[in-house]
C-alpha cells in the first residue's frame, strides 16, 4: 500500500477504506454501504449524446445489493443509442466498482457508480463508448508496450445576474482573482466535489472571456486535470461535467461548455494533454529534449488531425472556434510552447536548474525529476467532444505514429517555431494541411481515414457509421461562410447547441 497515494485523499471512500480505488473489491463497497448508512446506489453511464445517465436503487436488504453489485441491470439500448434497433435493444449495465463515490448532491445518502455496457451474450458492447476507449487503449499497449496517459482542460462559462459592481475587463480574466473574477468560489466548490468523487485535479483558475451581455455577467473559467491512464481520463471528465452543472444549478447559475457562445468573445475549448509511461517513468523526454518516441506519437496526430474532429468538434458551432487568426488551431502543425499550432509541447521543466532552491534559499537544494510533467497537447477539441470516442481517437492516433513509415520525417515537416499566423509566414502557412471547416467536412475525413480507427477492432464499422451519419445530418458545408458576417444568425446557432456535450 503506498500511503503518499492514500494520505490527504479526497474521496470518502478512499479514506474509509484506506486503499486506492483502483483496488475497490464489491465487498469494500458493500462494507461502506452498510457503516455509512448508505440508502441508495445510483448507476450512471455515457449516452450516445454524450451526457451522463443515472439508474436509480433503494437498497431493500443486503441480498439485493449483492445482486444489482453482482448482476447489474437491464436498460433499453435502443433509447440510449441510435445504432441499436428496438426490436433488439436490451443491454445489461454492470459497476466499475473503482468509480464509486458518494453524491455530493444527494439528500438522501447515495453511493454512485459509472457502469459498462454487455450485449445479450454477456460480451462488452463493440461500440460502447468506455468499451472503445478500453479497445484504444489496449492496442497502443501492444503495438509500443506503453502505457497511454492524458489529462483535460476542461473550460466553461458561468452566466449569473450583472451586479455591475467590480467589473471584469473584457476579455482579461485570465487568472483573475476576487472580486472581478466572480465564480471562483463556485469553481473551488466544484474542484472539491470532483476531486471527492475521484477526480485528480491539477489546478482551476478563471479564463480569458469574461463580458457583460442583457443583464447577465459571462465569465470563463478552467479546471485542469492531471494525467492518468486514459480511460479514468474519461471517466473523471465525465463526472467532472456533471459536478459542474449540479452545482451551478444549485446555486442559480447557468453553465455551458459550447465552444462558442457569442461572437468576438473567447471560445472554450477542452485541450487533451498526453503522455507514454513504462514502468512508471514518462517516456517523452530523452535527454532533456523531445524523444523520438514522443515525436513519432506527433507524427501520427498530425496525419489523422482531420478526422480527430470528427469525435472532438462534434456540432456546428465547433467551427465557429476553429477559425484562422485566431489562438484556436487551424492548420495541422506542432511546435514548442506555441499557441497557434495544432499540436503544443509545453513549457516542461527541462532545463536543469532548482528553481525551488532560487525562490527559496532556506530550502537545500534537490535533483527533483521534473521529465514525468512533460506532455503533449492538442487544442482543437472542445466542449461538443464525445470524451470516450475523443480519448480513443487520440490514442489510435498516436498508436499510429509507431506504425507510419517516414514518422520523423514527417513531424519534421510539420514543426512550426513561429507564429504562423503572421503576415511574414505566409508562404509556410499555405504548405500546411487544414482542418475541417464544418461537420461534413469532418465526416468525410472520417470517413477517408477511417481504416486506421477500425484497425485492431478498436472502433466498430457500425461506430463510424453512426458519427459520419450524425454529422452530415447537420447540412452545414457552406454554414459557415454563409452565416459568419451575421450575428444574429450565428446567435440562433449558438443558442440551440448552449448545452452540448
Amino acid at each position: 500500500m503506498n500511503n503518499d497515494k492514500l494520505m490527504l485523499n479526497a474521496n470518502p471512500i478512499v479514506e474509509a477504506l484506506q486503499k486506492p480505488a483502483a483496488e475497490f473489491t464489491k465487498a469494500d463497497i458493500i462494507d461502506y454501504i452498510v457503516n455509512n448508512d448508505i440508502r441508495m446506489v445510483n448507476f450512471m453511464y455515457p449516452g450516445g449524446d454524450g451526457r451522463l445517465k443515472t439508474l436509480n436503487f433503494v437498497i431493500n436488504d443486503l441480498a439485493y445489493l449483492d445482486t444489482i453489485l453482482t448482476c447489474g441491470e437491464r436498460v433499453d439500448g435502443s433509447s440510449l443509442f441510435s445504432f441499436i434497433q428496438a426490436g433488439s435493444s436490451d443491454l445489461y449495465v454492470l459497476p466499475r466498482y473503482r468509480t464509486a463515490f458518494v453524491d455530493p448532491f444527494a439528500e438522501i445518502p447515495t453511493v454512485s457508480l459509472l457502469c459498462s455496457f454487455f450485449d445479450k451474450d454477456g460480451n462488452p458492447l463493440e461500440s460502447s463508448p468506455e468499451h472503445t476507449l478500453h479497445k484504444a487503449a489496449e492496442a497502443f499497449r501492444q503495438v509500443t508496450g506503453m502505457e497511454f496517459q492524458a489529462m483535460g482542460e476542461l473550460e466553461y462559462y458561468v452566466i449569473s445576474n450583472d451586479e455591475g459592481m467590480f467589473p471584469a475587463q473584457d476579455q482579461r480574466g485570465y487568472h483573475e482573482s476576487a472580486p472581478y473574477a466572480k465564480a471562483n468560489e463556485f469553481r473551488t466548490r466544484c474542484m472539491k466535489y470532483i476531486a471527492q468523487a475521484g477526480g485528480q485535479i491539477k489546478y482551476g483558475h478563471s479564463e480569458v472571456g469574461n463580458f457583460s451581455l442583457d443583464g447577465k455577467n459571462y465569465e470563463q473559467n478552467e479546471i485542469e486535470f492531471l494525467p492518468v491512464a486514459v480511460e479514468q481520463a474519461a471517466d473523471q471528465l465525465m463526472i467532472a461535467k456533471w459536478v459542474i452543472r449540479n452545482l451551478a444549478y444549485e446555486l442559480g447559475y447557468d453553465v455551458t461548455f459550447a465552444p462558442k457562445i457569442t461572437t468576438g468573445k473567447a471560445g472554450s475549448g477542452l485541450h487533451i494533454h498526453m503522455r507514454m509511461l513504462k514502468d512508471g517513468k514518462n517516456q517523452m523526454l530523452e535527454n532533456g529534449v523531445l524523444s523520438e518516441a514522443a515525436r513519432k506519437m506527433i507524427a501520427g496526430m498530425m496525419v489523422l488531425a482531420p478526422s480527430i474532429t470528427a469525435f472532438g468538434n462534434k456540432n456546428p458551432t465547433s467551427y465557429f472556434r476553429l477559425v484562422p487568426h485566431q489562438e484556436a488551431p487551424t492548420n495541422v502543425c506542432w511546435g514548442d510552447r506555441n499557441r497557434s499550432v495544432l499540436v503544443r509541447v509545453p513549457l516542461g521543466w527541462a532545463a536543469d536548474v532548482d528553481m525551488c532552491h532560487a525562490a527559496n534559499p532556506l530550502e537545500p537544494q534537490t535533483r527533483y525529476d521534473t521529465s514525468i510533467k512533460q506532455t503533449v497537447e492538442m487544442r482543437s477539441p472542445d466542449g461538443s467532444a464525445d470524451l470516450y470516442q475523443l480519448l480513443a481517437g487520440l490514442c489510435v492516433a498516436c498508436r499510429y505514429g509507431f506504425e507510419l513509415d517516414g514518422a520523423l520525417k514527417l513531424a519534421e515537416k510539420t514543426y512550426v517555431n513561429v507564429n504562423i499566423h503572421a503576415a511574414e509566414n505566409a508562404d509556410r502557412l499555405a504548405n500546411l494541411a487544414q482542418l475541417p471547416d464544418s461537420c461534413v467536412a469532418s465526416a468525410d475525413c472520417l470517413n477517408r481515414q477511417r481504416r486506421a480507427y477500425e484497425e485492431y477492432g478498436v472502433f466498430s464499422p457500425a461506430m463510424i457509421d453512426g458519427i459520419i451519419e450524425q454529422l452530415r445530418a447537420f447540412d452545414d458545408k457552406n454554414l459557415r461562410l454563409t452565416i459568419e458576417n451575421y450575428p444574429e444568425e450565428i446567435q440562433k446557432l449558438v443558442t440551440k447547441y448552449f448545452h452540448c456535450g
